[in-house]
C-alpha cells in the first residue's frame, strides 16, 4: 500500500486547520488600542490693578518634553476696574467675571468643561490691597472664587502672584511666541531651536514694573534669580519687580510729590500736564494707596486744583526725583539699590510701555534721538491743540506726556539702557496673534503639573497579531502548494 498520497492529504488537512485557527485568532483575540490624544483647555484670569481679562488656552493632551504646546483661543476683557477696586464691594468683584465665564463655556466643549483647569492670578493691585487691608483682600478672593466655582470647571484657586513670578512668566510668554524656546521643524516635530538667543521681557503695569532677561554673567543676588526647565532645556534668569513703580501708581506718587512741594497751598502746578489743562482732585483720592504717603498736615476732605504748565524739562526733573539711582554696595544696580546685571540681548517691551509709545507712533524701531525729540514736541503742546488733534483720546490725553517721560526715565536711568542698546527694545502688544503678558507663560509652566491625559480606549486589533497571523497563513499556503506539487510528481512516476 502506498502511504505517500495519504501523507500528503494529511499535510494539506493540517495546513487548512492551522490556517483557519490563525485567521480566527486574528479576529477574536481583540486587544485594546488607543485613540490619538485630544485637545485640553485651560482658563487663566489676569486680575491686574486696572482691569481683569480672561484668557482661554488649549493644547494637545500629549506633551512635548514635559511642556504643552499651548495656544490662545480667546481673550475676554472683564467690564469695570480691577478686582482690587472692589474692596468695599467684594460681591461685585465676583459678579464682574461672569460674562467672560459665560463666553468661555460657549467655546469649550461641554464634555471637557469639568476637566478644564481654571486659575485666577492677581498682580500688584491685590498685592497693595493685601498690604493695606488683608481682610478686604481675602473677602475679594472669596467672592471671585465663589463666582468661578459656580461654573462646571476644574477651579484650582485664586492667588496673588509674586513680582518675580509675574516677570518670569511674561518672559516665558515672549520667548514661546517668538519660537526661541520651541519650534515646529521641517521634520514636522517640535524642536528646541539651536543657536537661538532668548529675549528679555519688559513689563509696565498699573502698579508694578518687571524686567526679566538671561544675563551674560552669574547672578550675584539669589533673590533676583529664577530657574526654569522648558522643552528639555534649562534657563537661569534675572528678574525683579518694582512695586509702586507701575504707571498708575508712579504718576500718583508724582502728583503727591508736587502737592507736598506746594503746601500749604491748594493749587498744584503740574509740569507734565499740558498748558491750559485744569482738574480738581481730593486729597482722599490722591492718598488712597500704600504707595503714596500723606503728609500729616493734609486734610482728607481737601479739594486740590491741578494746573498744567507744559514744561518737559521740569517734568523730567520731577520724575527723576521718584527714583534713587545710587547703587550703594552693589557694583551694578537698577534703581533703589536693587542689584541688576547689565542688560543683554534683545528685549520685548509690552503693556504700558507699548501703549504709551504706540500712541506717539514710536514703536517702529526709531532712534533714541527721534524718540526724545517726539516726546519733547508733544509735551510742549497746549491742551487746546491736543484736544483738536486727538478728539477721541481725551480721557488719558493729559497724561501721555508724563507717561512717556516716565517710561523713558525708567528704561534709560532705571534699567540702564542707553543710545547703543535702545535699538534692542521692541515695543509690541502681540506676537503670533497672541497677547503678550504673564498668563500664557503661567499656563505653559502649569502644563508641567497637568498629567498627560489618559488615552481613551477603543476595541481593535493589535497590529503585531495581524502581522503574525498573515505570516502564518502565507507559510501555510506555500506549504500546501509544495504538497500538491509533490503529489502530482508521485502520480506521474
Amino acid at each position: 500500500m502506498d502511504y505517500k498520497p495519504k501523507a500528503v492529504a494529511g499535510l494539506l488537512a493540517a495546513t487548512c486547520v492551522f490556517s483557519i485557527i490563525a485567521l480566527i485568532l486574528s479576529v477574536v483575540d481583540v486587544k485594546v488600542v488607543f485613540l490619538p490624544p485630544s485637545i485640553k483647555y485651560g482658563l487663566v484670569f489676569d486680575a491686574g490693578s486696572t482691569h481683569t481679562a480672561l484668557y482661554i488656552y488649549r493644547w494637545p493632551a500629549d506633551k512635548e518634553n514635559g511642556t504643552g504646546i499651548v495656544s490662545q483661543v480667546e481673550a475676554c476683557t472683564v467690564s469695570g476696574p480691577g478686582i482690587s477696586s472692589y474692596a468695599d464691594n467684594a460681591t461685585g468683584a465676583g459678579a464682574s467675571l461672569k460674562p467672560c465665564l459665560d463666553k468661555a463655556m460657549e467655546i469649550i466643549p461641554v464634555e471637557q468643561q469639568r476637566e478644564t483647569p481654571t486659575y485666577l492670578g492677581a498682580t500688584a493691585g491685590m498685592r497693595l490691597l493685601r498690604e493695606q487691608n488683608s481682610t478686604k483682600a481675602e473677602q475679594v478672593f472669596a467672592e471671585v472664587s465663589k463666582a468661578i466655582a459656580e461654573y462646571p470647571v476644574d477651579f484650582r484657586g485664586a492667588q496673588v502672584l509674586t513680582g518675580n513670578e509675574e516677570g518670569s512668566f511674561g518672559w516665558i510668554t515672549v520667548n514661546y511666541l517668538l519660537e526661541t524656546l520651541v519650534k515646529f521643524s521641517f521634520a514636522e516635530k517640535w524642536e528646541h531651536p539651536r543657536d537661538t538667543e532668548v529675549l528679555g521681557a519688559l513689563d509696565l503695569g498699573g502698579a508694578s514694573t518687571q524686567i526679566t532677561f538671561q544675563p551674560g554673567v552669574p547672578i550675584e543676588d539669589k533673590n533676583t534669580s529664577v530657574f526654569f526647565r522648558l522643552y528639555g532645556t534649562n534657563y537661569s534668569l534675572y528678574t525683579h519687580s518694582y512695586l509702586c513703580y507701575g504707571q498708575t501708581q508712579a504718576l500718583k506718587m508724582l502728583l503727591a510729590a508736587l502737592h507736598q512741594g506746594s503746601l500749604p497751598a491748594q493749587q498744584i502746578s503740574h509740569p507734565c500736564y499740558p498748558k491750559g489743562y485744569r482738574e480738581n482732585i481730593t486729597t482722599a483720592d490722591l492718598y488712597d494707596s500704600p504707595c503714596v504717603h500723606a503728609p500729616g498736615t493734609a486734610s482728607r476732605a481737601q479739594t486740590l486744583t491741578v494746573t498744567g504748565t507744559g514744561d518737559p524739562a521740569a517734568c523730567s526733573a520731577a520724575i527723576q526725583r521718584l527714583f534713587n539711582f545710587s547703587c550703594g554696595a552693589n557694583t551694578t544696580c537698577g534703581f533703589n539699590g536693587v542689584y541688576q546685571p547689565p542688560v543683554r540681548g534683545q528685549f520685548f517691551a509690552f503693556a504700558g510701555f507699548y501703549h504709551t509709545f504706540h500712541f506717539l507712533n514710536l514703536t517702529s524701531q526709531q532712534s533714541l534721538n527721534h524718540v526724545n525729540s517726539t516726546v519733547q514736541t508733544f509735551c510742549k503742546k497746549n491742551w487746546s491743540e491736543l484736544v483738536e488733534t486727538f478728539p477721541q483720546k481725551t480721557e488719558y490725553l493729559h497724561k501721555y506726556c508724563s507717561m512717556a517721560i516716565y517710561s523713558l526715565t525708567l528704561l534709560l536711568d532705571g534699567y540702564k539702557f542707553n543710545e547703543h542698546t535702545w535699538s534692542s527694545i521692541h515695543f509690541s502688544q502681540q506676537a503670533a496673534n497672541t497677547d503678550i503678558g504673564w498668563t500664557l507663560g503661567f499656563m505653559l509652566n502649569l502644563t508641567n503639573m497637568i498629567p498627560t491625559e489618559a488615552l481613551e480606549p477603543i476595541k481593535g486589533n493589535q497590529p503585531s497579531l495581524w502581522a503574525g497571523a498573515i505570516s502564518f497563513i502565507v507559510l501555510a499556503i506555500v506549504a500546501g502548494l509544495v504538497a500538491i506539487f509533490l503529489q502530482c510528481f508521485w502520480k506521474t512516476k
